[in-house]
């Protein structure tokens, strides 16, 4: 069996309806929580970035990420490129492999690559069917990828409606991830929470995806981030050289980095193209009667604007490249 992907399909793609668009990105009832920090000119650009991360990070577990859907990469480019081809061949593997089989197999040529095992019911073959469940159990998996996955994903079908084979479907699925480690050589990623996924490949090569979910927390060597009441949306062209993408989200977002929680949401959604930053959108950031704006000028520079009084006048201006905003220190 392919395993080198098989997170997609737990961690898939979500709600494409949650779109992005202009307008109040709070609107789905997010608030500033009472411990939240006043955003001023010594915090905007490391409160900008961990929130941009975190969108980034959501948006991962859309498939685009590490192989088990997390990644502990600077922000860059978003690689949308593969994910809905990738994302169909493993549901079409999978379903190939049902009756699933109870022993665990092999990451790699032998036992010592660690093991992963799929088990679940599946109501018919060659589809699926709401209620079907999946869990993939990976035992210190080493795909010969530069990183070793261990944890659980459980899986429960939501709405199937199209084809398998040819991959034109809709598909949504609730997962649970508990404690699922991704370990490279640079860091140690573990997830756990809760997630809504969908995948849209009806008019492929246009899909769209994207994930919600009430929690989920990923600790790192250097931080821990906890997303609460998260959504995330992309759709990704693939009739057009360079492919078009686009990326909304919104949630609560406590970190490790920054001394409380702020509620961020793009306003409108990131638009950009092949595996450039976005060329052009913004992510409105909220703290303490405060705010910082992350607005792409350009696939290289961005603008973050200070409003440090919540009156909705910006304060202060900079100005940067997206390199120097991804590897800023403050």
């Amino acid at each position: 069996m392919n395993w080198a992907r098989l997170s997609v399909l737990g961690i898939s793609l979500a709600i494409a309806a949650c779109g992005g668009g202009s307008g109040d990105p709070f609107s789905n009832g997010g608030t500033p929580p009472s411990a939240s920090f006043k955003i001023d000119n010594s915090n905007a650009v490391a409160t900008a970035r961990a929130s941009y991360n975190a969108a980034i990070d959501s948006s991962d577990l859309a498939g685009i990420g590490g192989g088990a859907g997390f990644s502990a990469s600077a922000p860059g480019g978003l690689q949308t490129a593969t994910h809905a081809r990738e994302a169909s061949g493993l549901i079409l593997n999978v379903i190939s492999y049902v009756p699933f089989a109870l022993d665990p197999e092999n990451c790699g040529p032998d036992p010592s690559f660690g093991t992963i095992t799929l088990s679940g019911d599946i109501a018919a073959l060659g589809t699926l069917t709401p209620g079907d469940t999946f869990r993939v159990d990976y035992d210190m998996c080493d795909q010969g990828l530069g990183e070793v996955i261990d944890g659980v994903i459980d899986l429960t079908v939501v709405d199937f409606s199209g084809t398998l084979d040819p991959p034109l479907y809709m598909l949504a699925m609730d997962a649970v991830i508990t404690n699922l480690q991704v370990v490279t050589a640079a860091d140690t990623v573990t997830g756990n929470g809760d997630a809504r996924v969908t995948l849209d490949t009806q008019q492929a090569p246009f899909v769209s995806a994207g994930v919600s979910g009430t929690s989920l927390t990923m600790d790192a060597n250097a931080s821990s981030e906890t997303l609460r009441n998260y959504v995330s949306s992309q759709t990704f062209d693939g009739n057009q050289v360079p492919a078009e993408y686009t990326l909304a989200a919104s949630g609560t977002l406590n970190s490790t980095q920054l001394p409380g929680d702020v509620t961020y949401g793009t306003d409108p959604e990131f638009v950009g193209l092949g595996e450039n930053y976005p060329q052009s959108g913004s992510l409105l950031v909220r703290g303490d009667a405060s705010s910082v704006r992350l607005v792409a000028v350009d696939d290289q520079n961005v603008r973050i604007e200070i409003d440090t009084n919540g009156d909705g006048t910006v304060d202060e201006t900079l100005e940067m490249t997206w390199d120097e905003f991804a590897n800023s220190a403050s």
